[in-house]
This record gives structure tokens, sequence and C-alpha cells, in this order.
């Protein structure tokens, strides 16, 4: 069940007053700096991925190539 509007202001409203705006703004900094930091991995990752994906396609074209050569 989704809460309603004014129970999600005083929701928030509380955790203001438990945290602190200082703490949340460096949560939210920090959660921010975290999520960066996954997607650049991830994008590093699928970088590595592309050139060796790439190098076995070349290596099975050109395997068929030397194939068809014998016959």
């Amino acid at each position: 069940m989704m809460p309603s509007l004014p129970q999600l202001l005083i929701l928030i409203a509380v955790v203001v007053l438990l945290f602190g705006t200082k703490k949340l703004r460096s949560l939210g900094s920090d959660l921010g700096a975290s999520i960066k930091g996954f997607k650049k991995a991830m994008n590093d990752d699928e970088d590595k991925k592309a050139p060796d994906a790439a190098n076995k396609v070349e290596n099975h074209v050109s395997a068929s190539d030397n194939d068809s050569k014998k016959e």
C-alpha cells in the first residue's frame, strides 16, 4: 500500500530531524559517488569484453576461411 502525500511529508520531516541536513547531504553525495563508480566499473568491464568477442569472431572467420581453402 502506497503512503499518501501527508504521510510522506511527515516521514521526510522526521528523517531530516533525526539525521540533520548535513548528514543527509553527505549521504546523498556518497550514494551518488558510489553509483557513478559502479557504472564506470560496468562500462570498463563491457569494454574489456568487447575486444575479446571481436577477436573470437575474427578467429572463427579466419578458421572457416582456412578450412575452405584446404578443400
